[in-house]
């Protein structure tokens, strides 16, 4: 992707200048940013999709002034009739599961893989919605089917209602309000307070991006070198011939807390490590993700002409490291160049392929055996 160039889907934006002037600081409204956009899924699909055990769904209805929340799967039983105003189903994740939900996705790759999170899809009746709220990361909210009211604002008073099961705000004030059709795109920032009500039959995608606090971060990491930590910090044994007989043996000696002090710090002291160790985090696919085997390895002399990563792999890379899945691996030199283009855009031609050497080869083998990128074999 020319992220210099201008793009109908952020108004005629390039993406460089959407990520400066609004990105993390203020809403886009872009009218007919996908010209005749249809639903990806229809409503018999998503309904499916909705009764699936690996699938997260949940429905929101509200009446008389009560709101009640169920979490998936649901039967279609188990679902309102559509003659009944005022209920939601949102389905998430639904790039894991159609390709077409995945290309979609796939226009919003001027933003890092790793702040990139998944597609939802709500279905309404008219009058459905889940009530004013505001969420903690960015989100692109787009219409593919009827109509839906959408009031904004930069709400200062975050405080919940403490009597509904769903985080709705106590006192929402709206500063604009949008009807949005089919193709229509709204972009808000995190913390934008919104409410979103059908007008009529309705399906909304959001694409929305994952924003990991410090200290989900910091427990994430720490885990993942706990593993490592003898390797890192070293074997030296706490000596203490200086201990002097204490009449409050209770008390933690001092001279332990700093050796404990300095085999943390030992431990974190290569940066690589905690480079590491966050590329395999961010990389790690969801719980409900798991991967069929694939086809066995590429056969000697044999080459795919394509190789695609499978719509549910995590793939990125730094500077030493390339990432898939939660797995790391050392790269560099030719095969580095190969593997980060990989990352980029998901594939490889049989150009790239044919310049991979044995290692390289015998590495996306490997992958296409767990199931995580498909490939087209060259005629023989």
């Amino acid at each position: 992707m020319d992220i210099t160039q201008p793009l109908p889907l952020l108004g005629g934006l390039s993406p460089q200048q959407f990520m400066k002037r609004h990105w993390q600081k203020k809403p886009l409204l872009v009218r007919g940013a996908l010209p005749a956009f249809r639903p990806l899924l229809s409503r018999g699909e998503l309904f499916a999709l909705a009764g699936r055990d690996e699938v997260e769904s949940r429905l929101v209805a509200q009446g008389g002034g009560q709101w009640r929340f169920r979490r998936g799967p649901f039967s279609r039983r188990a679902l309102p009739p559509l003659s009944q105003p005022g209920w939601t189903l949102l389905v998430q994740g639904v790039d894991l599961h159609d390709e077409r939900a995945h290309a979609l996705m796939a226009q919003f790759r001027f933003v890092p893989q790793a702040r990139l999170d998944d597609l939802m899809i709500s279905y309404a009746t008219d009058g459905g919605g889940v009530g004013p709220h505001f969420d903690s990361y960015d989100v692109f909210l787009l219409q593919s089917q009827g109509r839906r009211r959408w009031r904004i604002g930069r709400q200062k008073d975050l405080s919940l209602r403490p009597d509904v099961p769903l985080k709705i705000l106590a006192d929402f004030e709206a500063e604009a309000e949008y009807v949005l059709e089919p193709g229509d795109l709204l972009y808000l920032p995190p913390r934008y307070a919104h409410e979103g009500v059908a007008l009529g039959e309705c399906q909304t995608c959001s694409i929305g991006f994952r924003a990991p606090g410090r200290g989900e971060l910091a427990r994430e990491l720490l885990q993942r070198l706990s593993d490592d930590g003898a390797e890192l910090a070293g074997d030296a044994l706490y000596r203490d011939p200086t201990q002097q007989a204490t009449d409050a043996p209770g008390q933690v000696p001092a001279p332990l807390q700093h050796f404990a002090r300095d085999a943390l710090r030992a431990a974190l002291r290569n940066p690589a490590v905690l480079d590491r160790a966050l590329g395999e985090y961010l990389t790690e696919p969801k719980a409900s993700v798991w991967f069929e085997g694939g086809a066995p390895g590429f056969a000697t002399g044999g080459m795919a002409q394509e190789v695609v990563l499978d719509r549910r792999t995590r793939m990125m890379y730094d500077d030493r490291h390339v990432f898939i899945n939660g797995e790391s691996y050392r790269a560099s030199g030719r095969d580095a160049a190969l593997m980060r283009a990989l990352a980029d855009r998901r594939r490889l031609g049989p150009l790239e392929l044919a310049r991979a050497s044995a290692a390289a080869r015998s590495l996306l083998g490997s992958w296409r055996e767990a199931g995580w990128l498909q490939a087209t074999e060259a005629e023989q």
